[in-house]
């Protein structure tokens, strides 16, 4: 049975003004535009935040990459394992008070793809911030920081 909207309400939504559908767009854009510049390098979005987040940020323990790009442990465990597959990486043991924490570590090949698609993600950063006035930009970004801020409950990965 098929039900009706009253057109008045329906005519009201305007989905192209909808934060959620803006965000998702842009979101959208943004991955795909990152992922072909990667993709030479046999390097997926996330893989790339796991580089990036042990080489230029010192995120060393897989917990903590694992929040830092906003993945469950387990989705964490197999990029790791991809990028070590890949000699990106390695995993060292001896870590922490009672020697057995995992250190995660770039090796020379994962250093080099880092720098290699470093310049390229930030062209693209670069291609999208100029297109606001800093100020604009820096609004977005905070406005961006503030809708995020504590609705992550319940989030999986990203």
């Amino acid at each position: 049975m098929a039900v009706e909207l009253n057109h008045q309400h329906a005519t009201e939504y305007e989905l192209h003004k909808r934060l959620g559908y803006r965000v998702s767009r842009l979101s959208r854009i943004l991955q795909n535009k990152l992922e072909s510049l990667i993709a030479e390098h046999g390097l997926t979005r996330l893989m790339w935040c796991v580089l990036t987040g042990v080489g230029e940020e010192g995120v060393n323990t897989p917990s903590a990459l694992a929040d830092y790009i906003g993945v469950t442990r387990p989705a964490a465990s197999r990029l790791l394992r991809s990028l070590e597959a890949r000699g990106y990486l390695v995993r060292r043991n001896g870590n922490g008070p009672d020697g057995r924490a995992v250190r995660v570590e770039l090796t020379e090949q994962g250093a080099a793809v880092t720098r290699a698609t470093r310049a390229r993600v930030d062209a693209l950063n670069e291609h999208f911030r100029a297109k606001l006035a800093p100020e604009h930009f820096e609004a977005v970004m905070s406005g961006l920081a503030l809708l995020a801020e504590g609705e992550d409950e319940g989030l999986t990965d990203f």
